[in-house]
């Protein structure tokens, strides 16, 4: 994850300019010039754009399978914590609250090596149950550690509960694509796929093209990883 910054190839360039004794010039120019692609707001806002999926038409569906990763334990007071990508339980909260899909089964259970005690669903189930949602409602798996576990088990879960269950995939809208490839795979059954939290903009401005934005390296940072995640899963499929 190191590698795939852009600020650390910016950061590279400038010391080897500053330890070269040749083409110290053209290093620095180099350097800047890609200080400036990747932090082109208006270049990334097109590039993401382009990559995030669109809403599927709206239908009924028995399952909203929640993707984790948006959640973690505070333990300041050892409650959920919630980051941006936290658009995703929210959303389908106000799927479920609007009938539009009668179960939600969040899938999710630690991706942390050395920590594996506190599993996001857990987590994530009791903030549900908080907030009025039934447990007939609610469907959770906690074993998984990535996206490809994530298919695996909510499937085979879905498939002990409904067989024939219309499933809605809830996650952000820069990993549909992946997700898509994954779960498709993993079903014999048509998935939708409903997308949250964009990282592309309702529109770019003309600020967007001529002001360098600190946030569009961190954009093409998480692009780059989900590019990266994206290969190696069609590589090992």
């Amino acid at each position: 994850m190191f590698l795939i910054k852009p600020i650390i190839w910016v950061v590279a360039l400038l010391i080897w300019a500053a330890l070269s004794k040749k083409h110290k010039q053209q290093i620095l120019y180099a350097a800047v010039g890609l200080l400036l692609f990747f932090s082109n707001g208006a270049l990334l806002g097109t590039v993401m754009n382009a990559y995030e999926a669109g809403y599927p038409e709206r239908r009924h569906y028995d399952v909203g399978i929640v993707l984790g990763g948006f959640s973690g334990l505070n333990k300041r007071n050892n409650k959920i914590a919630f980051s941006g990508a936290g658009d995703r339980l929210f959303q389908a909260v106000s799927l479920f609250k609007s009938n539009q899909i009668d179960k939600i089964l969040v899938a999710s259970g630690s991706a942390n090596l050395l920590d594996n005690e506190v599993k996001e669903a857990d987590l994530v189930i009791n903030y549900l149950k908080l907030i009025g949602i039934p447990d007939s409602a609610l469907l959770v798996e906690n074993q998984s550690r990535n996206t490809v576990e994530n298919a695996r088990n909510s499937i085979g879960l879905i498939g002990k509960v409904k067989p024939d269950a219309k499933i809605l995939v809830i996650t952000s809208a820069w990993h549909i694509p992946r997700a898509k490839m994954i779960f498709d795979r993993q079903s014999k059954h048509k998935i939708e796929y409903y997308p949250t939290n964009f990282a592309g903009p309702d529109q770019i401005d003309f600020a967007d093209f001529i002001i360098p934005s600190a946030s569009a390296l961190g954009g093409w940072e998480m692009l780059f990883k989900e590019w990266i995640g994206l290969a190696v899963d069609r590589l090992r499929s």
